[in-house]
Formats: C-alpha cells, sequence, structure tokens
C-alpha cells in the first residue's frame, strides 16, 4: 500500500495499468483553488465560470466553507479543481498508461472529462445544472446523510429494512470501502437508524451535506437533468469510465444520459467500482485527482498493495514529478 510518484517502474519495465479517480462533494475546502493558482492551467477557472455563469475565482480563493457548503458551488468548486489537476499532472507526464477512469459521485462527472467522453464546456455546463437541480430537489424534500462504519453491509442493509418497514425513508446511499457505508434520508430516519446501528456496535457519523443525495428523494433532481444531459454530445467512443451505478465499464456514450439520471437516486457502489478496476480491468496504479485524499484511502483498503497518487496540489504534483537524486 504505496504513494508512489511518476510510473512506479524500473527501466524497461511495462509501464504499469494506471485509473485515474476523481473525488466527489464534500472534498471542498476554504482557499482550495490556492493550490494551483500560479499554475498554467488557472485561465481555465476563466473558462469554467463562462461556462457555469459563476465566479469560480471567487468561489476558490475566497468563499468560506459555509457558502462551500451550498449544493450547486461546492459541486462546481471541487470539478474545477479536479480539471486543474488532471491538466497539470498530464503537461508534467505524470498519469502514465491510463486505461480506465472512475469518479464518486461528481467525480465521474469529471471521469468523463478526462476519459475524452464530453468536452470541457459541456462537462462543466452539466455539473452546474446537476448542482442546481439537487439543490432544488433537496430544498423540496429535506433530508441528511450519515456514515455508519463498523458494521458490514449485510448488517447495514438489515437495520435499513428495519427503518423501512416501520415507514422510514432511509436508504443505502454509498457502499465506499470495507465498513465504510453511507445512509441517505430524512432527518427523522437516518436518526432512527443511527439508534440501531448503535445497538449493533457500530458508530454513526452525521455528514454536513445539503440533502438526501444518492436515494429516491433525489427523483425530481434526476427530471429537472435529464434536459441538460439530452443536450451534451457524448462522444462515440472513449476510456473506458466505470459507473457508479453498476460498477461496470462503459466505453462508448450511448449509455451515459441513462447512467447518470439513475445515479442521482441510485447508491455509489465505490467499492465495487475500484475492484473492477483493478481486477477486470488490471489497474495497479490509482491517480487520484482534486483535492484531499479521500478515494486514496479508500482504495488502500479496498487492493492490497495498490500504488496510490494522491495529486491535490501544485506542489504535491512537482514532489511526485521531481528527479531522483543520484
Amino acid at each position: 500500500m504505496t504513494d508512489i510518484g511518476t510510473t512506479g517502474t524500473a527501466a524497461g519495465d511495462e509501464p504499469p495499468r494506471t485509473a485515474l479517480v476523481f473525488p466527489g462533494q464534500g472534498a471542498q475546502k476554504a482557499g482550495m483553488g490556492q493550490a494551483w493558482r500560479d499554475t498554467a492551467s488557472w485561465p481555465l477557472v476563466a473558462e469554467i465560470s463562462e461556462h457555469t455563469g459563476t465566479d469560480v475565482e471567487e468561489l476558490l480563493l475566497k468563499a468560506d466553507d459555509e457558502t462551500l457548503r451550498r449544493t450547486d458551488l461546492a459541486q462546481i468548486a471541487v470539478f474545477t479543481t479536479e480539471v486543474l489537476a488532471h491538466r497539470e499532472a498530464e503537461a508534467a507526464g505524470l498519469l502514465g498508461e491510463v486505461v480506465a477512469c472512475a469518479g464518486h459521485s461528481l467525480g465521474e462527472y469529471t471521469a468523463l472529462y478526462a476519459a475524452g467522453a464530453v468536452p470541457l464546456a459541456e462537462t462543466a455546463r452539466l455539473v452546474a445544472a446537476r448542482g442546481r437541480a439537487m439543490r432544488a430537489c433537496a430544498e423540496r424534500s429535506p433530508g441528511t446523510m450519515a456514515a455508519v462504519v463498523r458494521l458490514g453491509p449485510e448488517v447495514v442493509r438489515t437495520l435499513v429494512a428495519r427503518v423501512q418497514e416501520d415507514g422510514g425513508q432511509v436508504w443505502i446511499a454509498n457502499v465506499n470501502a470495507p465498513g465504510a457505508i453511507v445512509v441517505s434520508g430524512t432527518a427523522e430516519a437516518v436518526d432512527r437508524l443511527a439508534g440501531l446501528a448503535v445497538e449493533s456496535e457500530g458508530k454513526v457519523i452525521r455528514l454536513a451535506v445539503g440533502g438526501a443525495f444518492h436515494s429516491p428523494l433525489m427523483a425530481a433532481a434526476a427530471d429537472e437533468l435529464r434536459e441538460a444531459l439530452a443536450a451534451v454530445r457524448f462522444a462515440a467512443a472513449h476510456t473506458p469510465v466505470v459507473a457508479n451505478t453498476d460498477a461496470r465499464p462503459y466505453a462508448s456514450g450511448e449509455h451515459w444520459r441513462d447512467l447518470e439520471l439513475s445515479q442521482l437516486t441510485s447508491p455509489v457502489r465505490w467499492e465495487e467500482c475500484v475492484r473492477t478496476l483493478a481486477g477486470e480491468l488490471g489497474c495497479v496504479r490509482f491517480v487520484e485527482l482534486g483535492p484531499g485524499r479521500q478515494l486514496t484511502g479508500m482504495i488502500r483498503r479496498i487492493v492490497d498493495g495498490a500504488l496510490t497518487v494522491p495529486v491535490e496540489s501544485a506542489a504535491a504534483l512537482a514532489k511526485l514529478t521531481a528527479p531522483e537524486p543520484r
């Protein structure tokens, strides 16, 4: 379980099969753009601002944590930093032999961009539309999310079913890694599940999110996003992207409208996505592009011996690509 720079090979060896992975909403923090402010890719911020109708530079450099908790703004901010990280890592020659991409929730949109499935302008507009739809839906159908740790998926499914049998609206929203599951639903139902989890020797951590994401309570958001997705030109062929909803790799654009609509109301099967990348697609090196190292930690828990390359800042990238001392 190693953080590794460049390509991780000795001279003459085959380059390792690499997956690019992108984190989702929740990775944002105040001042997150400072890490990329002095890079050659920074003008992309103005470009994304134009496409989204949002002052992204203001978001990345001056917005406080409270502002960045707003769903639509958080998604644009995280997406932009991921695009910057991808462009800079590509220019530095860090990416290597990329055989597949994947992203966690929002990060799936950056994965589609990096895979060549959607141009930057259309991806940015789609991210903005998604954020607006999710925020509006959450205001109409309030909800919350919570992480359930120290319990396996079968136990959590049983507890969810118990709450549902009593009329509670709660569902599994993310299966992130062994013992790391997130539930989503109304505040009352999540509280009831939290009590049951503690009785089963689990632990529940409430998440500071703006709604019950990846649950049926987001159905109205899917309806609103449908029109925006219909206007997008997906590439006929692209680098495979492993989808959140079914953990299957897709290399053609024909599937993504339905997959992204389903993603809003279905669980993110991240653990299975990583197993598909490592198993079926043979990826041994995982480059995480964006703020924080959340996915790196999950991947290490899922794949024994995974080579992980977190790229969260220009400084980290410079360190990863610096020539080795002789």
